[in-house]
């Protein structure tokens, strides 16, 4: 396999479940409606000028478009402080698992983090797809990037999935908003997983040499004389 070969992760299933589950989609695939509506440009009262917005951003975007998503199973209906769903999933036959959307942590699995509170449990999100990356690889799970518009965070956590792939990874999240009062669809995405390569980093430290210097003065010269630099001129 030559470096410019996609790399595959293999999703998979039980039996009873398939075309029952929503299946994970590239991240790509799964932008928020906000983000497909919301303008490319706005203006600043401020700098009294059309200003370009986060749409325009590739960071951002990059950021919320890779990897992957995992979707939830089905719609949770949240109101007077309950989670309910309707949701009757076949029993498993050669392979047991989780029936229901979510379950929950004890609070006492995170004593002592700023996610504890006494009175409330840390919920689970279950994912019922097991995952294989390729030899090398491992996956970072956390919550869908720039999605602040759900009234949950996910906890991040990374898995060598090239090696554990023969058991369910379920999500962990921590319920923010206690106002929230309504349904979460189905495929709402729960966490976005993101290939990470297993390999050794060092870190060096140094001063600006006299051509660092010379190349962060054309950098920031060509940003203030047009739009669009880094995304023309450094994109992958």
């Amino acid at each position: 396999m030559s470096e410019t070969d996609p790399l595959t992760l293999k999703f998979r299933c039980p039996k009873e479940l398939e075309g029952l589950i929503p299946q994970p989609i590239p991240a790509s695939m799964g932008l928020p409606d906000w983000i497909k509506a919301m303008p490319a440009t706005a203006f600043s009262a401020l700098n009294q000028s059309e200003e370009q917005t986060v749409k325009r951003c590739p960071p951002f975007i990059d950021a919320v478009t890779s990897g992957f998503l995992i979707p939830l199973v089905c719609d949770l209906k949240v109101e007077d402080g309950g989670i309910t769903w309707d949701n009757e999933l076949p029993p498993g036959g050669t392979i047991d698992f989780p029936r229901s959307p979510i379950s929950f942590h004890d609070v006492a699995q995170v004593t002592g983090s700023p996610l504890f509170e006494a009175d409330r449990f840390l919920l689970k999100f279950h994912n019922l797809w097991t995952i294989e990356a390729p030899e090398g690889w491992a996956l970072l799970f956390t919550h869908p990037i720039n999605r602040f518009d759900l009234p949950f965070t996910t906890v991040t956590g990374l898995v060598d999935s090239d090696r554990f792939h023969g058991s369910f990874v379920h999500f962990p999240a921590h319920w923010h908003d206690t106002s929230f009062r309504g349904v979460i669809p189905k495929g709402t995405p729960v966490a976005q997983c993101i290939p990470v390569k297993r390999q050794a980093w060092t870190m060096q430290t140094a001063v600006f040499t006299d051509d660092d210097i010379a190349e962060i003065h054309e950098v920031r010269d060509a940003l203030k004389r047009e739009q669009g630099v880094y995304r023309k001129r450094f994109r992958a």
